[in-house]
Formats: structure tokens, sequence, C-alpha cells
């Protein structure tokens, strides 16, 4: 059987980031994980969560589906707070053993996910010509760059990782949510061939 756990990072702002791309993103990989035969869990933190469910679900899952919308250049807070709690929790069971240096290897070589495969997907308001453009806001850095800390906490846990995807622009008039979920089935299937 194969496992996948849909993570929703959302975090809700009245009026102004309600969410509605989030779900629909997430239920878009929900039906794509199922049709080619996952057993799906999942865990949205505006919802609240139970560090020791979510440790569950983490040691369950073969693969990790993470969907977040970056605010201010990064995480919501509730996703930075949801990251502290669980993956620190998990230390010695599930996340990590430790930093990987007290058996001799290098730093960030202690993780306890090794064999797992983890796919971020972000939404964000600025347009993707900001991303490998030197002249670009990002200087010059690609989406998987600009999210390098997340990166780096599921490489210091050992899990791989897959092709990342995003979608922009998602405040503007002309933004194509078929589009949106469209390119999503496109990475997804990318990723996870049949």
């Amino acid at each position: 059987m194969k496992n996948v756990l849909l993570l929703n990072l959302h975090q809700k702002y009245e009026g102004f980031a309600n969410g509605n791309l989030t779900r629909d993103l997430i239920n878009e990989a929900r039906s794509f994980f199922t049709s080619q035969g996952y057993a799906v869990r999942e865990s949205a933190i505006d919802e609240g969560y139970d560090v020791a469910e979510e440790l569950e679900k983490f040691q369950w899952a073969d693969v990790f589906f993470v969907q977040s919308p970056v605010y201010w250049m990064g995480l919501p807070w509730l996703a930075k707070k949801y990251v502290d709690e669980v993956f620190s929790g998990g230390n010695g069971t599930v996340t990590f053993v430790n930093d990987g240096r007290s058996n001799g290897g290098n730093y960030g070589s202690g993780g306890l996910m090794k064999g797992k495969r983890y796919m971020l997907s972000f939404t964000y308001n600025c347009p993707t010509s900001e991303f490998n453009n030197t002249n670009g806001f990002f200087e010059g850095m690609s989406v998987d760059q600009a999210n390098i800390a997340l990166h780096k906490l599921f490489q210091f846990c050992g899990a791989e990782p897959l092709k990342s995807y995003s979608v922009h622009d998602v405040y503007k008039p002309e933004f194509k949510f078929d589009e949106a979920l469209k390119g999503l089935q496109k990475m997804l299937a990318e990723n996870f061939p049949s």
C-alpha cells in the first residue's frame, strides 16, 4: 500500500486569505492520489492538531504532499509553529535521532525519514517572472531556492524531494483557477507516474 499525508499549511486571514485556493489544490491532490491507489490521510493545521497524532501520520506516510501559501516570503506563522512542535516532538522516534554528527556522520544526516519523499506546492501573489531572473525580486533564485528552509527541514529528517509546484498572481484578476489545477495535475503525474 502507498500512503500519502496531505498537509494543508494554510492560515486563515478573514476576508484576505480564506484558504479556498489551498483547499481546492488539496482536493485536487486527494483526487489524484486516490485514483492512483494511495491511502490518504490529511492534516489542516488551521483546524488544530495534536502533536502525537501528527507524528503518527508522518510515521505512517511514504509521501508528504505539502500545500502552503507564502506569506511575507515564508510559511505562515502557524505553519512554523506546527513544524517546530511536530518535528521537534519526533526527536528520537519519527523525525530525527540526532543531528548526525554523534554517529560519525555529517551535520544533517541523523534523519529517521529515509526512504520517504515529499512534494512542496506553494501559492504566491508575486508573478512567476520574479523567479529565475537576476533582475527579479528574488535576485535569480528559483522557487525552491526561495523556500530553502522548508527543503532543509525535510532533508535534515532524511526525506527526499520531488519537483515542487507553485501558483502565482493569485490575487490578480487575470488569475486562471482552472490552469492552476491543471498545472498541479500535470506535476503530480510527473512526480508520481502510474
